[in-house]
């Protein structure tokens, strides 16, 4: 064997793919993956195809083709009031990961600090670490999992080159609310500190409240980027299609490492969405479906010994179990896996500390026959 130097050495398979394993291993309802069991729109679907048969099937422009940025640029006008340049402040990505990527891999040096906020997004840690940067971790606990931002305050240094939050958040489903930005403008004003921002859950967002995206506030949109994705609001997560939102001196960056990264997106695809994206009743309505199958999945697990957290977005619903058993949560997920046939994500993974608050996540973005034999099997436990 040839020696490498990993740059990555303590870092093994994501949670998600071995829990979608065990689950297929064992015939075990898959609650653990965040990926929809449902169809998308077969609008959708026969567009796509339309537009292969057109022969949209080569190279489209490195940062996607116009009409669709046009469109997001439209939505997102429409939405936060915030005019996005089509042109130079709008790109397509490859989903919403590989935005991220792509924002660290440019603006994120050697030595630099990233604030993040756990439990996150797995990818967040791995991909700062690889590019030399040092996450900067902020344990929120539950229920709640509030922000301290006095102990946001105390991280700040000369270091601190970004921010990455995540709201609608993955994977407690809880959101910012006003009185976080208030807090986000405070601590960034007079610095040149960046702000990552996913919303890629911002459509799914429930009981009337508001999503605050950065767009919606200047003085945070100007220092900001932000990540979407098409696969989390319209059921194609296999597609693999995201945008991301920023200024356009920083978008230039950004755009330079991604031609040689990706180069650029699956074409007809993009045609398709542009077209799809006319109708803004395809993205508006995602909310109150997602609502309904978080009701019917809460209503069914009022039948079990889990304790259910609040969800304001998303489609997680996170859960105590210590009801139940004192095992780690890491076990006793795998356990309910095997023994009981419900496959779901133990939380303390999304902590570098590892934090074990007894709690773990279920997805409801599947059919409510699909909820229905999970709670079935969750009631036996």
């Amino acid at each position: 064997m040839i020696a490498i130097n990993s740059k990555l050495p303590n870092v093994g398979a994501s949670i998600f793919p071995v829990m979608t394993g065990l689950a297929n291993e064992y015939k075990a309802v898959n609650l653990a993956q965040g990926f929809p069991d449902f169809p998308t729109s077969p609008k959708l679907i026969s567009l796509v195809n339309d537009y292969m048969k057109k022969g949209m099937n080569q190279y489209a422009p490195p940062p996607g083709i116009l009409p669709l940025r046009e469109r997001i640029a439209e939505m997102t006008f429409n939405l936060t009031g915030k005019s996005y340049s089509p042109d130079k402040e709008v790109t397509i990505t490859a989903g919403g990961t590989q935005a991220i990527y792509s924002v660290i891999e440019a603006l994120v040096r050697e030595g630099d600090e990233v604030i993040i906020f756990e439990p996150a997004y797995d990818c967040y840690a791995p991909n700062i670490r690889v590019h030399g940067g040092i996450p900067r971790p902020v344990e929120l606990t539950p229920p709640d999992y509030k922000i301290d931002w006095e102990n946001v305050k105390k991280l700040i240094s000369h270091k601190t080159r970004m921010i990455m939050l995540n709201t609608p958040h993955n994977p407690t489903g809880t959101i910012l609310s006003k009185k976080d930005i208030d807090e986000l403008i405070k601590i960034t004003k007079n610095t040149d500190i960046l702000i990552l921002s996913d919303e890629v859950y911002e459509h799914i967002i429930f009981d009337g409240q508001t999503h605050h995206s950065m767009a919606k506030y200047p003085v945070l949109a100007e220092r900001s980027l932000i990540v979407s994705s098409f696969g989390k609001t319209f059921h194609t997560t296999g597609w693999r299609m995201g945008y991301l939102l920023g200024p356009d001196y920083l978008m230039a960056e950004i755009r330079k490492l991604q031609q040689y990264a990706v180069y650029t997106c699956i074409t007809p695809i993009q045609y398709a969405i542009a077209d799809f994206m006319a109708s803004p009743e395809h993205y508006m309505e995602v909310k109150s479906m997602y609502q309904e199958k978080r009701d019917y999945f809460a209503g069914l697990m009022r039948n079990t010994r889990f304790d259910l957290l609040p969800v304001a977005g998303s489609y997680f619903q996170t859960a105590h179990y210590n009801k139940i058993s004192e095992e780690g949560d890491y076990d006793f997920a795998i356990r309910i896996t095997k023994e009981f046939g419900v496959a779901t994500i133990p939380t303390s993974v999304f902590y570098t500390s590892n934090a074990d608050h007894k709690v773990i996540r279920f997805c409801f973005a599947k059919t409510e026959d699909t909820l229905h034999r999970a709670v079935d099997r969750l009631m036996k436990i």
